[in-house]
């Protein structure tokens, strides 16, 4: 483990009780780690459990089972004294600015709010004066301060958002699919403004998306979930180059290339049949039922988080002859 881990996450879980004997297993064991200032992304398909990973990070939701230890502490061990700073190191831009935003609030009692809550400042007027700051900090104008969040348009809103995380300077913000609810056209203007403020207050993020093109700008690192489980783990550039599990692969393999030449020639990976559910998962390794690579193996044992090569983790049983025997893992990949 990195000594500068601001975030470790250890086999984390969030299952969800349906009925009697029916849990929805949202994330089943999930382990990683970010470094102050970096930025690792979490992509994945819709229902493979990304935002609600994020959710239990930050405490929206109990946790089932496992360790959230941000600044050397576990939080779900937090009496409600030290769960209240802990909100202010830690924020959440979510998904749908629109719905985040109370309507019938301005601009200012919306970034304002968690400042008066948490008793910054000993004014209502240094508390405008930085809202006025926060504002001009995403690229609005303290003239906005004034109107109601129905008067922006989707990237304002967003950027009002981010603001309001702002507003507390935290250390580590989560960032649930920010751009997903977004125009394509607003949507890298908003990854450049979160970009630019890591770099100017020394942020660190953990950025939840589907939109791997996305990802790739801003992100240190890439996980890639599958139904709950991690599948593979690496820095941005190695898994775009050299993807090992079957999964990022065809998730790759979907990115349009602006190239028609090259986009007409390259050959796109279908995964067949539909995500399986969280309630009942496939024994074994959980993305057999789709994966064309499958054997016997993946019906029955679930394969090994390992490190295959540094800092690139894989979980996936077509590796499993190829560790011992210290094969090429990209010629692997490349040849099944």
């Amino acid at each position: 483990m990195e000594k500068q881990a601001l975030l470790q996450v250890k086999n984390l879980k969030k299952h969800f009780q349906l009925g009697k004997d029916e849990n929805l297993k949202a994330v089943d064991g999930v382990s990683f780690h970010i470094n102050k200032g970096e930025t690792l992304g979490i992509v994945g398909e819709s229902g493979c459990g990304k935002s609600t990973a994020g959710r239990t990070i930050i405490g929206l939701y109990d946790v089932t089972e496992g360790e959230v230890i941000f600044n050397g502490k576990n939080i779900h061990s937090f009496n409600k004294k030290e769960r209240f700073e802990f909100h202010r190191q830690m924020q959440m831009i979510f998904q749908d600015p629109y719905a985040s935003l109370n309507p019938r609030s301005t601009v200012a009692e919306i970034i304002s709010e968690p400042m008066e809550v948490h008793g910054m400042f000993a004014s209502k007027q240094e508390r405008l004066q930085r809202v006025y700051q926060l504002l001009e900090d995403v690229g609005l104008s303290k003239e906005h301060a004034s109107r109601y969040p129905h008067e922006f348009s989707g990237g304002q809103r967003q950027r009002i958002g981010i603001a309001r995380a702002l507003a507390l300077d935290p250390e580590f913000i989560i960032a649930d699919e920010p751009i997903s609810a977004l125009d394509v056209s607003v949507q890298a203007q908003v990854v450049n403004l979160l970009m630019r403020l890591q770099k100017e207050k020394g942020l660190t993020y953990l950025f939840i998306a589907h939109d791997l093109s996305m990802v790739k700008q801003i992100s240190d690192r890439i996980g890639v979930m599958y139904l709950g489980h991690l599948v593979e783990l690496t820095t941005s550039k190695e898994l775009y180059h050299k993807p090992m599990h079957p999964y990022t692969q065809a998730l790759l393999s979907a990115i349009p290339i602006p190239d028609p030449d090259i986009e007409d020639k390259r050959e796109r990976i279908i995964l067949k049949g539909e995500l399986p559910s969280p309630i009942n998962p496939p024994s074994g390794c959980v993305f057999r039922t789709r994966c064309p690579m499958a054997m016997e193996v993946c019906a029955t044992v679930r394969p090994a988080w390992q490190e295959l090569e540094k800092n690139h983790f894989v979980a996936c049983h077509l590796y499993d002859k190829e560790k011992s025997s210290g094969q090429d893992y990209s010629q692997v990949a490349a040849t099944r």
